[in-house]
Protein backbone atom coordinates (compact mmCIF):
# COMPACT_ATOMS: atom_id res chain seq x y z
CA UNK A 1 0.00 0.00 0.00
CA UNK A 2 1.23 3.45 -0.90
CA UNK A 3 1.16 5.87 2.04
CA UNK A 4 1.96 9.56 2.00
CA UNK A 5 4.19 10.77 4.82
CA UNK A 6 6.14 13.96 5.32
CA UNK A 7 9.34 12.05 4.56
CA UNK A 8 8.24 11.01 1.09
CA UNK A 9 6.02 13.97 0.16
CA UNK A 10 8.92 15.53 -1.73
CA UNK A 11 9.32 12.41 -3.86
CA UNK A 12 5.65 12.67 -4.89
CA UNK A 13 6.31 16.21 -6.09
CA UNK A 14 9.24 14.94 -8.15
CA UNK A 15 7.10 12.11 -9.55
CA UNK A 16 4.39 14.61 -10.43
CA UNK A 17 6.84 16.77 -12.36
CA UNK A 18 8.50 13.83 -14.14
CA UNK A 19 5.24 12.13 -15.06
CA UNK A 20 3.44 15.29 -16.11
CA UNK A 21 6.21 16.02 -18.64
CA UNK A 22 5.21 12.88 -20.51
CA UNK A 23 1.51 12.59 -19.71
CA UNK A 24 -1.36 14.91 -18.98
CA UNK A 25 -3.49 12.28 -17.27
CA UNK A 26 -4.48 14.51 -14.37
CA UNK A 27 -5.36 17.38 -16.67
CA UNK A 28 -7.39 15.08 -18.90
CA UNK A 29 -9.30 13.63 -15.96
CA UNK A 30 -9.95 17.12 -14.57
CA UNK A 31 -11.22 18.31 -17.96
CA UNK A 32 -13.40 15.27 -18.64
CA UNK A 33 -14.86 14.94 -15.13
CA UNK A 34 -18.50 15.85 -14.69
CA UNK A 35 -19.54 15.49 -11.06
CA UNK A 36 -23.04 16.87 -10.74
CA UNK A 37 -24.56 17.79 -7.43
CA UNK A 38 -26.63 14.65 -7.00
CA UNK A 39 -27.71 15.20 -3.40
CA UNK A 40 -30.41 17.52 -2.09
CA UNK A 41 -30.68 19.29 1.27
CA UNK A 42 -34.37 20.08 1.54
CA UNK A 43 -33.98 21.93 4.84
CA UNK A 44 -31.41 24.33 3.39
CA UNK A 45 -32.98 24.19 -0.09
CA UNK A 46 -29.78 23.49 -2.03
CA UNK A 47 -28.09 20.75 -4.01
CA UNK A 48 -24.62 19.43 -3.28
CA UNK A 49 -22.22 16.68 -4.28
CA UNK A 50 -20.85 14.12 -1.86
CA UNK A 51 -17.49 12.36 -1.94
CA UNK A 52 -19.37 9.32 -3.20
CA UNK A 53 -20.82 11.36 -6.10
CA UNK A 54 -17.31 12.48 -7.07
CA UNK A 55 -15.93 8.94 -6.84
CA UNK A 56 -18.77 7.52 -8.93
CA UNK A 57 -18.13 10.13 -11.63
CA UNK A 58 -14.33 9.71 -11.68
CA UNK A 59 -14.15 5.88 -11.74
CA UNK A 60 -14.78 5.51 -15.50
CA UNK A 61 -12.12 8.16 -16.21
CA UNK A 62 -9.62 6.39 -13.99
CA UNK A 63 -10.24 3.17 -15.93
CA UNK A 64 -9.94 5.01 -19.26
CA UNK A 65 -6.58 6.52 -18.25
CA UNK A 66 -5.32 3.36 -16.52
CA UNK A 67 -5.03 5.18 -13.20
CA UNK A 68 -6.33 4.82 -9.66
CA UNK A 69 -7.00 6.90 -6.58
CA UNK A 70 -5.76 6.02 -3.12
CA UNK A 71 -7.14 7.71 -0.04
CA UNK A 72 -5.86 7.86 3.51
CA UNK A 73 -7.40 9.46 6.61
CA UNK A 74 -5.38 10.65 9.58
CA UNK A 75 -6.72 11.96 12.86
CA UNK A 76 -4.76 15.04 13.91
CA UNK A 77 -4.98 17.09 17.10
CA UNK A 78 -4.24 20.80 16.69
CA UNK A 79 -4.74 23.23 19.54
CA UNK A 80 -6.85 20.77 21.48
CA UNK A 81 -9.24 20.24 18.54
CA UNK A 82 -9.54 17.04 16.51
CA UNK A 83 -9.29 17.19 12.72
CA UNK A 84 -9.60 14.55 10.04
CA UNK A 85 -6.93 14.99 7.37
CA UNK A 86 -7.58 13.13 4.12
CA UNK A 87 -4.91 12.71 1.48
CA UNK A 88 -5.94 11.52 -1.98
CA UNK A 89 -3.23 10.28 -4.35
CA UNK A 90 -3.62 9.72 -8.09
CA UNK A 91 -1.38 6.93 -9.36
CA UNK A 92 -0.74 5.55 -12.81
CA UNK A 93 -0.70 1.91 -13.90
CA UNK A 94 2.91 1.54 -12.80
CA UNK A 95 1.83 2.39 -9.23
CA UNK A 96 3.80 5.62 -9.19
CA UNK A 97 2.08 8.41 -7.33
CA UNK A 98 2.08 11.49 -9.46
CA UNK A 99 -0.40 13.85 -7.85
CA UNK A 100 -1.86 14.27 -4.41
CA UNK A 101 -4.12 16.66 -2.53
CA UNK A 102 -5.25 17.05 1.04
CA UNK A 103 -8.53 18.03 2.65
CA UNK A 104 -9.23 18.84 6.29
CA UNK A 105 -12.36 18.85 8.44
CA UNK A 106 -12.68 19.66 12.13
CA UNK A 107 -14.76 17.36 14.26
CA UNK A 108 -17.58 18.86 16.26
CA UNK A 109 -17.14 18.15 19.95
CA UNK A 110 -20.82 17.26 20.17
CA UNK A 111 -23.35 16.91 17.39
CA UNK A 112 -26.96 16.32 18.34
CA UNK A 113 -28.15 12.86 17.34
CA UNK A 114 -24.66 11.51 16.55
CA UNK A 115 -22.35 9.31 18.55
CA UNK A 116 -18.57 9.80 18.50
CA UNK A 117 -18.00 7.39 15.61
CA UNK A 118 -20.64 9.14 13.50
CA UNK A 119 -19.06 12.54 14.19
CA UNK A 120 -15.67 11.23 13.03
CA UNK A 121 -17.26 9.57 9.99
CA UNK A 122 -19.04 12.77 9.02
CA UNK A 123 -15.80 14.74 9.28
CA UNK A 124 -13.95 12.07 7.28
CA UNK A 125 -16.57 12.25 4.51
CA UNK A 126 -16.25 16.00 4.31
CA UNK A 127 -12.43 16.02 4.35
CA UNK A 128 -12.48 13.35 1.62
CA UNK A 129 -14.82 15.51 -0.47
CA UNK A 130 -12.46 18.47 -0.02
CA UNK A 131 -9.35 16.43 -0.93
CA UNK A 132 -11.05 15.05 -4.06
CA UNK A 133 -12.21 18.53 -4.98
CA UNK A 134 -8.70 19.90 -4.55
CA UNK A 135 -7.10 17.15 -6.65
CA UNK A 136 -9.71 17.13 -9.39
CA UNK A 137 -10.24 20.92 -9.51
CA UNK A 138 -13.86 20.73 -8.48
CA UNK A 139 -14.61 24.06 -6.91
CA UNK A 140 -17.65 25.15 -5.05
CA UNK A 141 -18.26 28.65 -6.31
CA UNK A 142 -18.88 31.50 -3.92
CA UNK A 143 -22.57 31.05 -4.74
CA UNK A 144 -22.65 27.47 -3.42
CA UNK A 145 -24.52 27.20 -0.09
CA UNK A 146 -22.39 24.18 0.87
CA UNK A 147 -19.33 26.44 0.75
CA UNK A 148 -20.82 29.58 2.27
CA UNK A 149 -23.04 27.87 4.85
CA UNK A 150 -25.84 30.33 4.05
CA UNK A 151 -28.09 27.41 3.09
CA UNK A 152 -30.16 29.21 0.49
CA UNK A 153 -30.56 32.56 2.28
CA UNK A 154 -28.88 34.38 -0.63
CA UNK A 155 -30.23 32.84 -3.79
CA UNK A 156 -27.71 32.20 -6.59
CA UNK A 157 -29.90 34.06 -9.08
CA UNK A 158 -29.81 37.25 -7.02
CA UNK A 159 -26.08 37.02 -6.49
CA UNK A 160 -25.45 36.26 -10.17
CA UNK A 161 -27.48 39.27 -11.29
CA UNK A 162 -25.54 41.52 -8.92
CA UNK A 163 -22.23 40.29 -10.35
CA UNK A 164 -23.43 40.72 -13.96
CA UNK A 165 -24.68 44.24 -13.24
CA UNK A 166 -21.36 45.16 -11.65
CA UNK A 167 -19.45 43.83 -14.68
CA UNK A 168 -21.64 45.78 -17.13
CA UNK A 169 -21.17 48.95 -15.12
CA UNK A 170 -17.41 48.52 -15.39
CA UNK A 171 -17.46 48.17 -19.18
Amino acid sequence: MLALTQNNAQSYTVNLLQTMENKNILSEIQTELKAPKGQRNNFGNYSYRSAEDILEAVKPLLAKHNSALLSNDDIVEIGGRIYVKTTVILIDSERKAFASATGWAREDEVKKGMDVAQITGSSASYSSKRALGNLLCISDSSLDPDRTNKHGKNSPATSTKAVAKTKSELI
